[in-house]
């Protein structure tokens, strides 16, 4: 089977589907059937086709959904066939859960951290600055435009999505929160749709408010990665998304909307959408100055015993992520709970547990290895040589 079958099939299994959701909420039941089943049908040629394709696992679930109505509909019918035709089900049954929901995609947050607040990551949040805070503050500086795409990569738990977020607080941005993979997963044949939507949201909401919108979109590569298999619909997810960050990114447009895009793999991202994104900025590990500022952070609130040197624990632990060593922290906390519990001691009024005390920290350094491996920090820092853009 060709490509182009492969296409067809997928536009006819969102064809059938749609029709059958169509039918199933009118209570027209035997039709729904008929039209759920042919959407199983095509999506099963579909996996057939490509076994070994990502996307295969959404597949497979929205068969399992549309069979397990059909159950759910013959059930109906065989405890009262009569009723079954005059009764649709209600917006609030399963049919309605069985719809793409634009609003499971997207979060609309306001932010609530700010700049100061991101410890660390001085080179980032210095090309954030020139980037989206200083032309947003003062545009008539920028005679030239600044860029509307920005891609923050770098390993996970590093503070990607924490440097966004900031962004957004800083200018007192309407925040849109996506992940890239969620947009393919909910309904099959509307994730075109959920792009364009997206970005149109984005436009209202910057026009009706009188504010700068970021959309965030985590996990980019899961979307716009280069593929050696590909179906229709997820091309053409990622043509509109290309379509829509050039309309943003058009000069002369006022409309202050903003792209920012992370992603732990950035080696997996193709050249068309790289260009789309002027600046790509390394969010790495923390220095060891950031790190002991992390301990001072989530040290804070607890006790600890006098020869806890937090300089020493932030030599201790070079390489790991802002997330392992939050990690940490956390962990030596429950030991010394844990302790209290056992000892019976927790139960009385007013009972703490004991101060923390290094050897607490080492024993749990030691147990714990830094979830990043040098071998991909290598990894990241020889994309960087090729494709960084500050």
């Amino acid at each position: 089977m060709s490509y182009q079958a492969a296409q067809e099939l997928e536009s006819l299994a969102a064809k059938y589907a749609s029709e059958a959701i169509k039918l199933d909420s009118q209570g027209s039941y035997p039709q729904a059937i008929l039209m759920y089943q042919k959407a199983i049908e095509m999506l099963m040629k579909l996996i057939n086709l490509y076994p070994n394709y990502q996307l295969n696992q959404i597949y497979m679930e929205r068969a399992q959904a549309y069979k397990r109505r059909i159950a759910e509909i013959q059930r109906i019918r065989g405890l009262n066939d009569g009723e079954a035709e005059e009764a649709p089900t209600t917006s609030g049954g399963r049919v309605e859960t069985l719809r793409a929901n634009f609003d499971d995609l997207v979060m609309k947050e306001k932010p609530d951290v700010k700049f100061d607040q991101v410890i660390g990551l001085d080179e980032a949040k210095r090309a954030l600055q020139d980037a989206i805070i200083y032309p947003n503050k003062r545009p008539d500086l920028f005679p030239l435009g600044w860029p509307r795409g920005i891609l923050l990569y770098g390993p996970p738990g590093c503070g990607k999505t924490m440097l966004a977020a900031a962004t957004a607080a800083e200018i007192d941005a309407v925040f849109l929160s996506v992940d890239a993979a969620s947009i393919m997963s909910k309904w099959l044949g509307e994730a075109e749709k959920n792009v364009a939507r997206l970005f149109q949201q984005a436009r209202d909401i910057s026009q009706q408010e009188g504010k700068p919108v970021i959309i965030f979109i985590d996990e980019v590569d899961s979307l716009f990665g280069t593929r050696s298999q590909e179906v229709g619909g997820e091309i053409r997810v990622r043509n509109q998304f290309l379509k829509e960050t050039d309309g943003i990114s058009e000069k002369g447009k006022k409309t202050p909307v903003y792209i920012l895009a992370a992603t732990n793999k950035p080696w997996s991202l193709d050249p068309p959408f790289l260009r789309r994104f002027e600046k790509r900025i390394y969010v790495g590990l923390p220095v060891m100055a950031a790190r002991k500022k992390m301990f001072e952070l989530y040290t804070e609130p607890l006790s600890l015993a006098s020869d806890v040197k937090l300089e020493e624990l932030a030599k201790l632990t070079e390489g790991y992520t802002g997330s392992d060593i939050k990690d940490i922290v956390q962990a030596v906390q429950l030991n010394v709970v844990r302790e209290l519990f056992e000892s019976g001691e927790a139960l009385k009024p007013n009972s703490k547990p004991r101060p923390i005390n290094m050897n607490d920290f080492k024993t749990v350094i030691k147990q714990r290895k830094p979830s990043v491996s040098p071998e991909m920090v290598m990894a990241y820092l020889k994309w960087s040589e090729s494709f960084k853009a500050l």
